[in-house]
């Protein structure tokens, strides 16, 4: 009996996922591939025709059988790219988005020094590319969640970058005045909402980073009201909201008192950010 082939693991991991309905079955199978056995695609095509153990075959096939039971790709490859980063991805934080990536480019538009803190901090995405993208003397990162705090030093650790993590709700264990910049993507769906999200988002990622009360809003309130304690005068807050609430988050942040308030769209035109600085009022 000839010994499989990666190429023939491929085909089959094809067709077990075009069968669960999968639309890019083709791309997701060499995706798999590739970060189980840590390479490039280029390099997974380059060598179908190379035999495999039967060990790696197993690997393989129940990483496919995940997928095609509806666990998103990052999870079950156990990493996600974010920027210039490679994180470790699981079910303890919310998966990085490309529309956060933004956040973060906005935020350093503004602010790349003095300190930093990302609020909610999940894999530690935000943090870790403030940290190696901004010249910040301290970048902090926090999160209620002790899970999400985990996956964050894993990707910590795994970077070697600077960032100090701690458990918190919010900003509450951030000192008076201490801060330059805030950045955050809070929770902000309604619990409407979360319930008629996709299964592959409901049903797998941490409700704790998605619904945030009867409005969806409850979350980015807080930090429009604490985030003005925490920053020096003149401080930027960068927040990442719901599309359909981004007016109403800058008209609030607009009687609080918050000055240059601006509302950014992201790569699909949606009203996606609003960004805000500190005044001398207190």
């Amino acid at each position: 009996m000839l010994p499989r082939t990666a190429g023939s693991a491929l085909d089959e991991a094809r067709r077990a996922l075009a069968a669960s309905g999968n639309p890019e079955a083709r791309r997701e199978a060499l995706r798999i591939w590739a970060d189980l056995v840590d390479c490039a695609i280029g390099d997974v095509l380059l060598a179908r025709e190379q035999p495999i153990s039967p060990a790696l075959a197993d690997r393989f096939e129940r990483a496919v059988s995940r997928r095609a039971a509806g666990e998103p790709l990052a999870y079950v490859t156990g990493r996600t790219g974010f920027r210039r980063l490679t994180l470790a991805s699981d079910r303890r934080a919310l998966i990085p988005r490309p529309e956060t990536e933004l956040l973060v480019e906005l935020a350093l538009e503004r602010v790349q020094r003095g300190r930093a803190v990302d609020i909610g901090t999940g894999t530690g995405c935000i943090a870790l590319s403030l940290a190696l993208e901004g010249r910040f003397g301290e970048v902090v990162a926090v999160d209620l969640s002790a899970d999400a705090l985990a996956l964050a030093d894993e990707n910590r650790q795994r970077s070697g970058l600077p960032v100090v993590l701690v458990r918190g709700d919010l900003t509450a264990p951030i000192a008076s005045g201490a801060v330059d910049l805030v950045v955050s993507n809070p929770p902000y769906l309604t619990e409407r909402e979360w319930t008629s999200l996709d299964p592959a988002v409901r049903d797998w990622e941490p409700r704790l980073a998605l619904p945030s009360g009867a409005d969806g809003l409850a979350a980015t309130a807080a930090l429009l009201e604490d985030a003005r304690r925490v920053l020096r005068t003149g401080g930027c807050l960068a927040l990442e909201v719901d599309a359909m609430r981004a007016v109403e988050v800058a008209r609030r942040a607009d009687a609080l008192g918050w000055t240059a308030v601006t509302v950014h769209r992201d790569l699909y035109g949606r009203e996606r950010y609003v960004l805000a600085r500190r005044s001398g009022e207190p």
